[in-house]
């Protein structure tokens, strides 16, 4: 790789790639979308505090390039099956970027109230290849 500068854990690339390892990254938002969790490894990814992400809509790491056919599909899953998995580029925080591969689980507590799961892992760079030229014809 070109040129990278590592930082507690987090590589960061010379085209503002962000990878990491051995990190799931975690959230959890109410059914409008908005962050109720954010776990500490999601957090430092993506470039912000916790308190900065609970509140805020899930859509605040979503990057530019995702095109909104791609989210419209994770949605139409979730609601017919309860849960997407996929591959998604988000937004770090002051610029960046960083891959994850996404299952997204819709929970109904006891009471009938909605919410959903995010779990995120590193995907590898060959799937990443084929999600960023799939998304680039989807644009």
């Amino acid at each position: 790789m070109a040129s990278e500068k590592v930082v507690e854990g987090l590589t960061f690339l010379e085209d503002g790639e962000v990878l990491y390892d051995d990190l799931y990254l975690l959230s959890e938002t109410d059914e409008r979308g908005v962050i109720t969790y954010a776990s500490k490894s999601f957090c430092k990814v993506a470039g912000y505090k916790v308190e900065e992400l609970i509140g805020q809509p899930h859509n605040i790491v979503r990057h530019q390039d995702m095109p909104r056919v791609a989210f419209k599909s994770l949605w139409d899953d979730v609601q017919a099956k309860g849960f997407w998995t996929g591959y998604v580029k988000n937004a770090r925080r002051g610029g960046g970027y960083y891959w994850v591969f996404a299952t997204v689980l819709r929970k109904i507590d006891k009471n009938g109230k909605i919410s959903y799961v995010s779990i995120r892992i590193k995907p590898a760079r060959e799937e990443i290849r084929k999600a960023d030229e799939l998304y680039k014809t989807l644009k």
